[in-house]
């Protein structure tokens, strides 16, 4: 029997159905060409080595089981029998992409599962389980993850960890035997969350090495895990993580995976990240807005004359979206008292937000509004009039974060309330645009005595879906105290993030850097902040700060009003280019160079017909002699005309290409490089190339 192959962009999964049980993946990585007939693939050096779709011990797999559950407190090791394997686009022999769906089940235990495979046109692999319960007892799911096999050549690990307002920072490790196992249960993504969990070829780079990487589409608790054995064989996997007793099913009841991604590539980070924006920008989105958020121009301070001079210098700057964020609604003047009365507040606003929303669409610009509705101060309206919808035991109130709890979402009529709420509010007020907030972890989850973190991110998704239904124009942010929900799960439904709650553009550059492997710049919210980081404290250049944010969905989150003429004119040249560049930066292929100095980074985004590079110099250089500036991601039999683009960092000595422009071969440009610039600390100079 020939085996089933998924393949598209240079990559293949090939799947062996010839023996016993679930089908074995006997290879996940670059394209095979055609492969049919029997005897065409070598046989696996053990069962263990070419492990099954689920692996588990009946399988000769001695690892992590991807199944584990009890019924009625007795387990019941599981022996698959295929009932039907049906591909669509993916066959024998293998074509672009495709589907493939195995039905199997086993009825002395009384399960039946359905596996789906998707490969899409960019090479890019979609994974996901579902269990269903035959039988007449109650089975408690204690896990079901997706996994997929790498080879042995494959010892180095990347993973990322993180803080508030410093997320995404990488660590390495060598990959040996055991598992590496990246397990989070704060009830959203975290800000420790990995993202990606990448196994690669020792030394694995951005445009170098072979590397696989796995990302769990889910916003509550979550795994993502990479195993060796001692039989030979490695995998890669994530999933939902569960508690005990979180999924029990009754007769006919199902529980869903949420979708795992797995990402090859032969040549670094940049092919797999390329990979998984695809599948993103496969749900196109209108022109990004350069948006102004006034939270950290006036906090608290809702007096309207301040936010009608706000709005006419982000109009005059450029700016197309003006979003009021925290405070608008009753009792909050402080994060202490507030959340969940989502009424506007009559003594702040007498006559609603209608003045404001009015002059700012006046001027030409959208108008968004900030939520966080999954919390409830306990000193507001709605949680003294209804305590038990508080996500937690009645008996006592779960630790305290930010003067705030969770909203059970899970129970209908808070479900309810805040649909209520969230509808009257985007209709009366026509909003564009929500800044969906989510600012605390969710400790001691529970719902009606049980484990409750998945029906609340489920809750959570069906209310996103149903306001968006209703909808059908309008925009979503996730925010979570920055960077702490960043996952397929909720930009499922949503259209960007807010990277980090920190502005401060030297850990930005960072910060978006390594995000920006698993989210494409346009779903990436990049503002200017002020002169003086409100987080860090550090002093840094408008052109820095800039530069930085240029390179996502650009926005502004300073206070105008005491910026100066020269700054606001500055400010406006930025946006000017942003908008200029925004089809470039929106629509094409990101690519990082690995560049050999330790103080500078080098990155870009490519069209076949343009391109855009940002030199950035993080710290003073060590070595008096600069690197060139080699530019991945360039056809190397083009030709392209060179300039430098926006405003020139303050002291920056540039070579003579920089002076006018210059024509280049894209092979010279990639191999030997541009001369670099001598720039200071905290400076960014862009360059962009165009196709002669």
């Amino acid at each position: 029997m020939s085996p089933v192959i998924l393949s598209a962009a240079s990559a293949a999964l090939v799947l062996d159905d010839s023996g016993p049980g679930l089908p074995r993946v006997r290879h996940f990585g670059a394209g095979l060409g055609p492969v049919e007939g029997p005897g065409l693939l070598p046989a696996p050096a053990s069962l263990g080595s070419a492990p099954p779709l689920l692996p588990a011990q009946g399988d000769g797999w001695y690892g992590r089981p991807g199944l584990s559950g009890v019924r009625d407190g007795e387990h019941w090791p599981v022996r698959w029998t295929v009932e039907s394997m049906e591909t669509g686009g993916g066959t024998a022999g293998g074509t672009a992409g495709g589907t493939v769906t195995v039905v199997a089940a086993d009825d002395r235990a009384g399960l039946r599962l359905v596996s789906e495979l998707v490969m899409d046109a960019g090479g890019l692999v979609s994974m996901r389980h579902t269990l269903t319960n035959t039988a007449a007892s109650p089975y408690r799911v204690g896990g079901l993850v997706c996994a997929l096999p790498v080879p042995g050549r494959a010892g180095e690990l990347l993973d990322f960890t993180g803080r508030w307002a410093l997320e995404k920072v990488p660590q390495r490790r060598a990959f040996g035997h055991g598992v590496w196992s990246r397990e989070n249960r704060r009830g959203r993504t975290g800000h420790d969350g990995t993202g990606l969990l990448v196994a690669g070829t020792e030394g694995f780079g951005f445009r170098s090495g072979e590397l696989w990487a796995v990302h769990a589409g889910w916003s509550g608790d979550h795994v993502h895990y990479a195993e060796r054995v001692p039989e030979g064989a490695a995998l890669i996997g994530a999933g939902e993580l569960l508690d005990p007793g979180e999924v029990v099913l009754g007769e006919g009841e199902s529980y869903s995976t949420p979708w795992v991604y797995f990402s090859w590539s032969g040549t670094g980070l940049d092919d797999a990240s390329a990979r998984l924006h695809g599948h993103l920008r496969a749900r196109p989105l209108p022109v990004r807005p350069v948006t102004l958020n006034n939270w950290e121009a006036t906090y608290f301070d809702h007096g309207l004359d301040r936010l009608l001079e706000l709005a006419d210098k982000a109009a005059a700057a450029g700016i197309e979206r003006f979003v009021l964020d925290d405070g608008w609604f009753r009792h909050r003047r402080h994060d202490r008292a507030g959340l969940g009365d989502w009424y506007v507040d009559e003594g702040v606003w007498p006559g609603g937000l209608h003045p404001l929303a009015d002059r700012v669409r006046k001027l030409g610009m959208q108008f968004g509004l900030w939520f966080e509705p999954e919390m409830v101060n306990p000193d507001s309206d709605l949680a003294r009039e209804h305590p038990d919808w508080i996500l937690g035991r009645a008996e006592r109130m779960p630790p305290p974060q930010r003067h705030q709890q969770v909203l059970d979402l899970a129970r209908p009529e808070a479900y309810a309330y805040l649909l209520e709420r969230l509808d009257t509010l985007v209709g009366e007020y026509a909003l564009d645009y929500i800044k969906w907030d989510h600012n605390r972890d969710i400790a001691e989850p529970v719902h009606d005595g049980a484990p409750g973190v998945h029906a609340q991110t489920l809750a959570t998704y069906r209310l996103l879906d149903e306001l968006r239904r209703r909808h059908p124009g309008l925009e979503i942010e996730s925010c979570s105290s920055g960077g702490a929900r960043v996952d397929y799960g909720i930009l499922a439904r949503t259209d960007r993030v807010w990277t980090s709650d920190s502005n401060d553009a030297l850990d930005r550059q960072q910060i978006q850097r390594w995000t920006g492997l698993l989210v494409p710049p346009e779903r990436l919210g990049a503002h200017v902040g002020a002169p003086r980081d409100h987080i860090t404290g550090r002093m840094l250049p408008l052109a820095f700060r800039a530069a930085t944010a240029l390179f996502g969905h650009m926005g502004v989150e300073w206070d105008l009003t005491s910026a100066g003429e020269a700054e606001l004119e500055e400010l406006a040249t930025w946006i000017a280019l942003h908008k200029r560049l925004r089809p470039l930066l929106h629509a094409g292929r990101v690519v990082r160079a690995d560049h050999p100095d330790p103080s500078a980074l080098l990155h870009g985004v490519v069209l076949p017909e343009r391109a855009v590079y940002a030199f950035v110099q993080l710290t003073s250089r060590v070595a008096s002699g600069a690197e060139p500036l080699r530019l991945p991601g360039l056809d190397p039999q083009a030709v392209y005309e060179v300039r430098v683009a926006g405003p020139v960092p303050e002291r920056a000595l540039l070579p003579e290409w920089a002076g006018a422009p210059v024509r280049v071969a894209g092979s010279v440009l990639g191999e030997l490089g541009l001369p670099a610039p001598a720039l200071r600390p905290a400076s960014a100079l862009l360059v962009e190339l165009e196709q002669v």
